[in-house]
């Protein structure tokens, strides 16, 4: 089941809310450009709801993440996303500031994002697609912190036929958004810091999606995290 943002913000977040006691259960996936993280999502929402019947429904949220800190901030959704594509200078800060009415900088936007996903992360059974969810959940004890890799040629092509990119194209590409990501990361917790490690990796080249989903079900099951 994927999350309905909208109510779920409205009874959570919005409200104001005090944080769970005992926040959690959640589940992060992070991965690199081309290895299927959104399959991923949704596979492992559906086996777990489908294993827990009624009880303890999860969620997965991806994207929808921007939408509701665009909604917070009275902000258009691309300059949400813009915020973290390219780091800003201080003249790109002054200029924007100056030529939009409902200006916020860059660390508000950071903030909210960050606020939505701790929100979320503390009412628990929800998994986290990327966003930089690790860095932001990773000190709740009960979290499960994935990371999808593959290796970078078998990347390339997959991108190239997808996006009828050539090799060289795809590579840059492909470079260009994992770099992306892992600054997202180093934003909340830092370069290099325990909090932007994970608990298990797969590589998507050489399992399947239902292979991956399974392995961490059974980490879930050993957690006592279901």
């Amino acid at each position: 089941m994927k999350i309905d943002l909208v109510q779920y913000m409205k009874s959570r977040y919005l409200e104001g809310n005090a944080p769970a006691q005992d926040p959690g259960p959640v589940i992060t996936i992070a991965r690199e450009m081309g290895c299927p993280g959104k399959k991923v999502a949704q596979h492992l929402t559906e086996c777990l709801n489908k294993r827990l019947g009624k009880k303890d429904k999860w969620k997965w949220v991806g994207k929808e993440i921007f939408e509701e800190a665009a909604k917070e901030l009275d902000l258009p959704i691309n300059e949400v996303k813009n915020v973290f594509k390219k780091g800003r200078s201080v003249i790109d800060e002054i200029v924007t500031a100056q030529t939009q009415k409902f200006y916020k900088n860059d660390r508000q936007v950071r903030k909210t994002i960050g606020q939505v996903i701790r929100s979320m992360a503390n009412d628990g059974h929800v998994i986290i697609l990327g966003r930089g969810g690790v860095a932001i959940t990773r000190d709740i004890s009960h979290s499960l912190h994935i990371f999808l890799e593959a290796p970078l040629e078998w990347r390339v092509t997959l991108i190239s036929e997808k996006h009828g990119y050539d090799q060289e194209e795809a590579k840059k590409y492909i470079l260009s958004i994992d770099k992306r990501r892992a600054k997202y990361r180093e934003y909340f917790r830092g370069k290099n810091t325990d909090y932007t490690w994970f608990d298990l990796k797969f590589n998507c080249m050489t399992l399947s999606i239902e292979e991956i989903v399974q392995e961490i079900i059974k980490m879930l099951e050993i957690r006592k995290l279901i």
